[in-house]
């Protein structure tokens, strides 16, 4: 019991870290990504503004279960808040007469830092998960911490577009690495023991995953998340842009505060849904193998809204009013069922692995939901400036038939 309660306090612990952590991520993306559009950047220079921050999320996670393993989750946890605020501190040092060339070099090489810090601080708490969920609860215990890490990501996005608007680019940046920092010493301070330390014996060569299951999940979770980061890290908010704003000051920050609402209200609602998925599922009454069927056909049901999304973008022409509404109302659907498919890829990946291998198998699958997310970005700005909004749509249609495809061929037994 004792032992127990120690793991709980460590668990809340890091699962506060990386809510604070995810409040200034959703907000860090949103900063950059509306102030350099106001610079004058394309839609494909955007997306290269966020392709070094997923590329360092592949190479983390896939070291990032390793280096769990050997240093252990509390030390994995500490270096990704540190890494984080240093981030921050950096970016504030941009400076606006930089040309175009030298500032996107100078911001990809920042979000690079902050995909590696990030990577490093959900290892720690998703792999808490699985060594102090109590037993029968595992389900629940995933969707709770996940649900809520976006629900407070969503809250991110609109902190981030509201400084951008009231304190302008790099105040926001030091208001965020100054609670980030204090955040980091009140864990430094005061986190309990309860979670594993590290083990010498741990060999890098383990990170490669050798079933079937963990890697078919895997290749499901590319596609899942690239299909949503097609359209989600530039397209729509550039397309919103373009409607919500006339080029003033004014307009401008009227257009920042509604789009940073949206993202921020889709955020919320996913993470609100995920956290009832296992009640919405009933989880706690169906057999794994169950629920394994439901991820593939979940799939499925979600391949439908963008679609549909890709009929409407055909017939308008240009911006229209009845085209954004459908979006807004098309998208927030596309959340909902978006998070009941993330939700069930999170409780199978734990349920796939065992204890001794949980920051190796869990750490390959981030890999591989890193890629997936590093592809929706450069197809998002690829695809947005070569074909508006049908052909952005009509490639995250084709990404979550590819992950339905992928689910389909997870054993059962």
């Amino acid at each position: 019991m004792t032992a127990r309660a120690a793991g709980m306090n460590a668990y809340i612990a890091v699962t506060a870290s990386y809510w604070a952590f995810m409040l200034t991520d959703g907000a860090l993306r949103m900063l950059v990504l509306l102030h350099f559009h106001t610079l004058g950047f394309s839609p494909v220079q955007l997306a290269y503004l966020f392709v070094l921050y997923e590329i360092a999320g592949i190479v983390t996670n896939l070291s990032a279960g390793w280096i769990a393993a050997r240093f252990g989750l509390t030390s994995t946890l500490y270096a990704g808040l540190g890494l984080q605020v240093a981030a921050l501190l950096a970016l504030a040092q941009l400076d606006p007469s930089w040309a175009i060339g030298a500032s996107v070099i100078f911001v990809m090489l920042v979000q690079g830092a902050s995909g590696v810090a990030k990577d490093l601080a959900k290892m720690a708490s998703k792999s808490a998960v699985k060594i102090l969920a109590p037993e029968g609860g595992l389900f629940r215990w995933v969707a709770l911490l996940t649900g809520s890490k976006n629900a407070v990501k969503g809250l991110g996005f609109l902190l981030g577009a509201a400084l951008l608007a009231l304190l302008g680019f790099t105040s926001a940046v030091l208001v965020m690495a100054a609670l980030l920092g204090v955040i980091l010493c009140a864990v430094l301070a005061f986190m309990p023991a309860g979670l594993p330390k590290g083990r010498k014996g741990a060999k890098f060569s383990d990170v490669f995953s050798k079933s079937h299951n963990v890697n078919w999940l895997s290749a499901a979770r590319v596609f899942l998340f690239g299909a949503r980061d097609i359209w989600f890290v530039v397209g729509i908010p550039i397309y919103f842009y373009a409607v919500l704003s006339d080029g003033s000051v004014a307009g401008n920050r009227t257009a920042f505060f509604m789009i940073g609402s949206f993202m921020a209200v889709w955020i919320i609602l996913y993470g609100a849904v995920q956290a009832a998925a296992p009640k919405l599922l009933r989880a706690d009454r169906r057999p794994a193998s169950d629920l394994i069927g439901a991820a593939r056909r979940w799939a499925w049901g979600l391949a439908a809204v963008p679609a549909i999304l890709t009929m409407a973008a055909l017939l308008a022409e240009g911006p229209q009013g009845w085209l954004t509404v459908t979006l807004v109302l098309g998208l927030l659907i596309f959340g909902a069922i978006f998070a009941v498919n993330s939700a069930l890829h999170s409780y199978l990946i734990l349920s796939f692995t065992k204890t001794e291998r949980v920051t190796m198998d869990v750490g390959f699958y981030y890999m591989a939901n890193a890629a997936g997310r590093l592809i929706g970005t450069l197809l998002s700005g690829l695809t947005y400036q070569a074909g508006g909004l049908a052909l952005m749509l009509g490639m995250a249609a084709v990404m979550v038939a590819l992950s339905a495809l992928a689910a389909g061929r997870l054993d059962r037994h």
